[in-house]
């Protein structure tokens, strides 16, 4: 599925760089806890919080893709972010 290439605010793609980040810590954090051997409760609980954080950064880019499909009256663009959001 090719989407528009995603024209975003400075402010919006510095807030996603951000959360991406810190989802990369969270799956470094990961890796040390498997190595580490730590019980696997903790580990699918992390695993679960880091999943649930790329679905937010997902949902906020595919939101703006939206926004901007709207400005850009781009119809076929956003009936596809749509369907993936609703996915």
């Amino acid at each position: 599925m090719a989407f528009i290439r995603n024209k975003i605010s400075l402010s919006k793609k510095d807030k996603t760089t951000s959360q991406l980040k810190r989802i990369r810590g969270q799956v470094n954090g990961l890796i040390r806890m498997y190595e580490d051997e730590r019980p696997c409760i903790e580990i699918a609980q992390q695993i679960t919080a880091a999943r649930n954080s790329l679905s937010r950064v997902a949902r906020d880019v595919l939101s703006n893709a939206a926004d901007q499909c709207i400005r850009d009256k781009d119809q076929k663009q956003l009936n596809l972010i749509l369907k993936e959001l609703l996915r």
